[in-house]
């Protein structure tokens, strides 16, 4: 079966690559983001390979059952940024990796925290240049902290159990609680965690209910000096009110790995270029945060997971006999 890849860069296709050979797929690998402006270049294939800024709206779905294909392979675990109800219409079969390495995500937040507490990023330049003050740089013990968890998936659990690991009183809310994360923490009302905790870390799925989850009002109702973390999804977060939290002072850090309007930013070389978004940009002036682009999943042993199920979602895809495992891979399901 061919396949446009979309978004693809060198490592993608090294990895992808790499399971491919020995099965009957061929990739066709495009540096090209998917949207209503390249879904042409899918013409020809019979399934499209997409990431998480990959915009497969209700316009693109009809555009990809235009030119001839029936499945969508998401190399990620979420899928916002695809029209289900449409790729259900239009008979096209949605899957993705649900899990693909949670250490990696969960200790990418822990490196963020302890980067921005500790000013890491700060002494690493300076003593390039011989500067070996430490003024300036003045962080706190996580051992003995309040640390708030939101979301208590496979990402959540493991992040529970470092920081329990660290000494700190884990405080965790989820709609669903988990047997597992009980282990490692206590779950509390959203408001208690929010005013209790001296750090907060996002790991919820971006649907209608979390969107902007950390608003104004939510703000507001977090501890002083609190430190905020977002390796989930960037529309969890309102960057305007994150802003006026750090302005006033009420926020005493940020941390990000993903951003609302991250497409076209993230994953892209823009060092030759003017900063077009005006909030990203002032997000960057704060001393107290750290931004990374996207990168927390980006290990060894998550794209060697994600490209494995890539294929084998494909495999199912084509042979209609998925197994327990891959059915729970499919986000929609094509009446027969």
């Amino acid at each position: 079966m061919k396949v446009a890849c979309f978004s693809t860069k060198s490592y993608d296709e090294r990895f992808l690559s790499a399971v491919a050979k020995d099965r009957a797929h061929e990739f066709q690998f495009l540096e090209a983001r998917l949207d209503a402006s390249t879904v042409r270049l899918a013409e020809g294939s019979e399934a499209v390979c997409v990431f998480v800024n990959d915009d497969l709206n209700a316009e693109v779905i009809a555009g990809l059952a235009g030119v001839g294909v029936r499945f969508i392979v998401l190399r990620c675990a979420g899928f916002n940024n695809v029209d289900i109800d449409a790729a259900t219409k239009h008979r096209i079969l949605v899957a993705r990796v649900p899990r693909y390495s949670p250490h990696a995500v969960a200790e990418h937040t822990v490196g963020l925290i302890l980067t921005l507490n500790r000013k890491i990023h700060k002494a690493y330049n300076r003593v390039r240049e011989n500067n070996f003050s430490i003024d300036g740089l003045l962080g706190f013990d996580l051992n003995g902290r309040s640390f708030g968890i939101i979301g208590t998936g496979a990402i959540g659990i493991v992040l529970a159990k470092i920081m329990n690991g660290f000494g700190c009183d884990v405080l965790l809310f989820d709609p669903y609680p988990s047997d597992q994360a009980r282990v490692w923490g206590r779950y509390t009302e959203l408001e208690e965690l929010l005013r209790s905790s001296d750090l907060v870390s996002l790991h919820c799925p971006l649907t209608e209910d979390t969107y902007h989850l950390i608003n104004a009002d939510r703000v507001e109702q977090m501890k002083p000096g609190a430190i905020l973390v977002n390796t989930s999804r960037g529309g969890l977060i309102d960057a305007g009110a994150v802003i006026a939290g750090l302005k006033s002072g009420h926020l005493g850090g940020v941390a990000l790995d993903v951003y609302e309007e991250e497409s076209g930013v993230f994953f892209e070389d823009l060092s030759q270029q003017i900063m077009q978004d005006d909030v990203l940009s002032r997000l960057m002036t704060f001393p107290n945060v750290l931004v990374t682009s996207h990168q927390a999943f980006f290990t060894q042993d998550a794209l060697e997971t994600i490209a494995a199920t890539t294929l084998a979602n494909l495999d199912a895809m084509v042979s209609n006999n998925p197994t327990d495992d891959e059915k729970e891979n499919q986000v929609n399901a094509i009446a027969t």
